[in-house]
């Protein structure tokens, strides 16, 4: 529907890729006297082909949020923030970043990054800059609270922590999903456009969808069948799954014959595991688990997919790694309908092997936490000792921290706790549109630019894709030439780490050798190509990566594209569905899949453990709305106009035991905290679980968001204890928190 007053003739209309999620959606954005007038889908897009979320509709709103800065911020010593100019900001940091580096040296500076990286042109390219270049030893990302058991089951299997199997859900014939609402949040870890519309496709074509979930989510009522389960036993599940693969004669490796190593080290470790042991636990009949193992066994073609609620648990690891295991065992792992490796267009600067790491090894634990003695593990500890490396006295106590497009004090546990320690910092920066809950602490706040005043081109999210494309995006709006872009300040602040002035940072020089590193990863003389371009920047880098991906040019050697080549195609250019290509993706020391890790197989008594803990007591999950994304888009008016979002849903029969009536306020108490939450009673929620939304605890004094103030809900991670965690991965455990729930 146009809006009142909508003139075609007057306007303009950009194409541009949607970079707030994975689906990757094609928009058409309307622009009339340099303001955003309408957002619609383009239905020419090769990638969605007409696929839009309320998200999407919200890119204007973001562009022009009054809220928004778009000059550098000096807070002062009353904590008001004041303009600044760019030489100004740059001073600031300059003395206050200085005298840390100088008299603490750099294991006293970290970084905490946050998701939007993974969508922006700029960030994603250059936050590793600012990480290599700078020498911080380590840094923190919401890694550890989102996917890291991943990373670590796909390192150690495949070699790699990126090469992550996605559902070919558009030629599966079961798609089975666990943890996962892509109604609510699309594809994770798995970029699929109308991923609801696959699904619904799956069963009109005579296929079977299952959601197994805590709760009946809007994924789950158009499945069909839900298969509630007690959070944080997926992995008990899957064990009584191999065992029944195994005890059955089900297993069939098809096609992976001969390309995977340790199925008998698996069939013996799931020996013990049969469906009767795990089916109290797990709060799902032996017979049914039996049933499902023969139905991923028996399917012409099955797709077994684990997301959030399987990564940030107690057993995320475990879990992770038998999904993949339970796919090699059907024989579902790299074929059509199974589970496939994506062939991104532009390769990654994630993909790059970490030192020591080569070859899938279990090299972790090469440093430790300096508080709570926590192992690294592919270069991270859980997120929660942020706060405690902050505020704990002592030799190595981080003293300045830099933020980049993150919000650490709403998206991570113990969110609270850094509240309070941030103030505790000789030096914060942050690199942000907004001042936020955690920007309200920096000393230096440098804005970047909207998504419309920015090109765009995915990498990351590429990787995890159900077919190849590739799209490139002209900014919308102009900006001052003057002002640095964000991949200029990434930059800079690597230099300033390094005790540079910002200011004399030599930006282009550094960018030069950053490009003759990447082009030499693939086997190129980066100065001699350096001469057929005219500027640096993130452009030049995505040429390089196209034109040395799997359908680029590489230079004019072959046939293929190039940043020209997709900029001539404003609606993208298909590269076709996955094909099978595992021989391609595994640089495992051995050169074939490891199924049976010893690093993951020693966790296993930790989850026989679990089998013996008592039933009884409530649970806390946490959940996402189709209309928010993690805690940064409340400030969109119509994201957050209706009813309130943020409520404790509650099954009735728990209602009743807690003494709760609909509408009402009830306190909820885990061992990191207690918050005052409505109740909303459902029958859509497992009897012992309650379920928050995370992303919300707004209303802080010192943040300009308006309208998410008056919106502010409460902060799922003041429930979430820093010390529950998966052991192997690091990642926390957001979900399965016990919690005791009372009126208010």
């Amino acid at each position: 529907m146009m809006e009142l007053g909508y003139r075609p003739s007057m306007t303009t209309v950009h194409r541009r890729t949607c970079p707030l999620c994975e689906a990757m959606c094609g928009l058409l954005v309307h622009v009339r006297d340099e303001q955003v007038v309408r957002i619609e889908a383009d239905r020419d897009d090769v990638w969605s082909r007409g696929h839009i979320c309320p998200k999407g509709t919200a890119l204007g709103h973001l562009h022009h949020d009054p809220d928004r800065i778009r000059t550098p911020m000096i807070r002062q010593a009353d904590g008001t923030f004041t303009e600044a100019t760019w030489d100004e900001a740059f001073a600031r940091i300059d003395e206050l970043l200085a005298p840390v580096v100088a008299g603490h040296g750099i294991s006293a500076v970290t970084s905490y990054v946050g998701n939007p990286l993974a969508h922006a042109m700029d960030l994603s390219r250059y936050v590793g800059v600012l990480i290599g270049l700078s020498g911080m030893p380590m840094i923190y990302s919401p890694g550890v609270v989102d996917q890291w058991p991943k990373n670590v089951s796909s390192h150690l299997m495949y070699g790699g922590m990126w090469s992550i199997p996605v559902p070919d859900v558009r030629r599966t014939e079961l798609f089975v999903l666990m943890g996962a609402n892509p109604q609510a949040s699309q594809g994770s870890l798995l970029a699929c456009p109308d991923l609801m519309g696959e699904i619904a496709a799956v069963r009109e074509r005579g296929g079977r969808v299952v959601v197994i979930d805590p709760r009946r989510t809007g994924t789950a009522a158009k499945a069909d069948e839900w298969i509630p389960i007690t959070p944080g036993t997926d992995a008990a599940l899957l064990m009584a799954v191999a065992h029944t693969l195994f005890a059955e004669d089900l297993v069939d490796l098809g096609a992976l014959d001969g390309l995977v190593n340790g199925v008998e080290e698996v069939r013996e470790a799931a020996r013990d595991w049969p469906p009767e042991r795990v089916s109290a636990v797990t709060g799902i009949p032996a017979a049914r688990i039996r049933d499902l193992a023969r139905e991923l066994a028996h399917a012409p073609a099955a797709a077994l997919y684990g997301r959030i609620g399987t990564c940030n648990q107690e057993f995320g690891t475990l879990s992770s790694w038998l999904i993949d295991v339970i796919a090699v065992l059907t024989g579902n792992l790299d074929r059509e309908g199974g589970s496939m490796f994506a062939r991104g267009s532009a390769w990654s600067v994630n993909t790059l092997p970490m030192e020591g790491l080569e070859g899938g090894a279990a090299n972790f634990g090469r440093w430790r936490s300096r508080v709570r003695g926590i192992p690294e593990v592919l270069g991270h500890v859980p997120v929660s000792c942020l706060h405690e490396e902050i505020s704990t006295p002592g030799e190595g106590r981080i003293r300045a921290l830099i933020t980049v497009a993150g919000n650490p004090v709403l998206s991570t546990p113990e969110g609270d706790r850094l509240d309070a320690a941030l103030p505790g910092l000789d030096c914060m920066v942050s690199v942000d549109n907004w001042i936020n809950e955690t920007t309200r602490h920096a000393h230096v706040v440098l804005p970047g630019l909207s998504a419309l005043e920015q090109s765009h081109h995915d990498d990351l999210i590429w990787m995890f894709a159900v077919g190849s494309a590739a799209k490139y995006s002209e900014p919308v709006f102009p900006v001052d030439p003057d002002r640095p872009r964000e991949w200029e300040i990434m930059i800079r602040l690597a230099g300033a780490c390094l005790g540079m002035p910002m200011a004399e940072v030599d930006v282009a020089g550094i960018d030069d050798g950053f490009f003759d590193v990447l082009a030499m990863t693939r086997g190129l003389d980066g100065p001699s190509l350096r001469e057929r371009y005219d500027g640096g920047g993130p452009d030049r880098l995505l040429d390089l990566q196209l034109r040395t991906g799997p359908f680029g040019d590489r230079y004019g050697e072959r046939e293929g594209i190039s940043l020209d080549a997709v900029r001539a195609a404003p609606d993208g250019i298909d590269l076709g569905p996955n094909v099978p290509r595992l021989a391609e993706v595994l640089t495992t020391a051995s050169g074939k899949v490891e199924l049976a890790p010893p690093y993951v197989l020693a966790d296993l008594p930790r989850l026989a453990e679990r089998l013996e803990r008592p039933p009884g007591g409530l649970v806390l999950t946490s959940r996402r709305h189709l209309r928010s994304n993690n805690s940064w888009m409340h400030n969109v008016p119509s994201l957050v106009k209706g009813r309130d979002l943020c409520t404790l849903l509650v099954h009735p029969d728990d209602a009743r035991r807690c003494g709760l009536s609909p509408g009402g306020l009830a306190r909820v108490t885990s061992t990191a905290g207690t918050v005052e939450v409505p109740v909303e009673i459902t029958a859509d929620i497992a009897p012992g679980v309650v379920s928050l939304p995370h992303g919300w605890g707004h209303g802080r004094p010192g943040t300009r968001i308006e309208v998410a103030n008056a919106h502010p809900g409460i902060s799922f991670n003041a429930l979430a204890p820093g010390d529950l965690y998966d052991v192997p991965s690091g990642n926390a455990a957001v979900n399965g928190i016990p919690v005791t729930v009372a009126p208010a």
